[in-house]
């Protein structure tokens, strides 16, 4: 009974550890989520914006940006800003719900992969990524219009 207790254990152990690694690897360009990938062919974040004045969404892009905040809750989504200019932030999730980020990386250089589109987000969700973000209540009650974001869905990032 014991052999077969430590036996499970030791499967469900290697399960775990299987489905970590292919989640999040470690390469000269950083700490990879989600898919891995390479830096090679990623544009700014202003680039980024140029491309999207003249289309509805770019597919398949690398971006570089600045996290500006991660969801507290849970890691499932943040927010990227450019580098050099004061620009909107584009708004990131990821794929499938694959895989989360840090909460601790406010502030770092990320590289994304994935598809960059606008679309209306509606009250009650930015009212919810408020408070996962930590907003006050007063903040999250005053948010009373749509308002159309800069979207990413992510399928890879790599932590600089």
């Amino acid at each position: 009974m014991m052999k077969n207790i430590l036996l499970l254990l030791i499967v469900l152990a290697s399960q775990i550890a299987f489905a970590q690694s292919e989640k999040v690897g470690v390469t000269k360009d950083g700490t990879h989520f989600g898919v891995m990938m390479d830096s090679e062919g990623a544009i700014t974040y202003d680039e980024l914006l140029t491309k999207l004045e003249s289309a509805k969404e770019v597919e398949d892009v690398k971006v570089v940006g600045k996290v500006e905040g991660v969801c507290q809750a849970k890691g499932c989504w943040m927010n990227i800003v450019s580098e050099d200019a004061d620009q909107e932030p584009m708004f990131v999730k990821f794929k499938d719900y694959g895989f989360f980020m840090p909460k601790d990386i406010a502030g770092e250089t990320v590289i994304m992969r994935g598809k960059a589109y606008k679309e209306e987000t509606s009250v009650d969700e930015l009212r919810h990524y408020a408070e996962d973000n930590g907003e006050s209540k007063e903040a999250i009650a005053a948010i009373k219009e749509p308002k159309v974001e800069l979207k990413f869905m992510a399928d890879a990032v790599i932590l600089k």
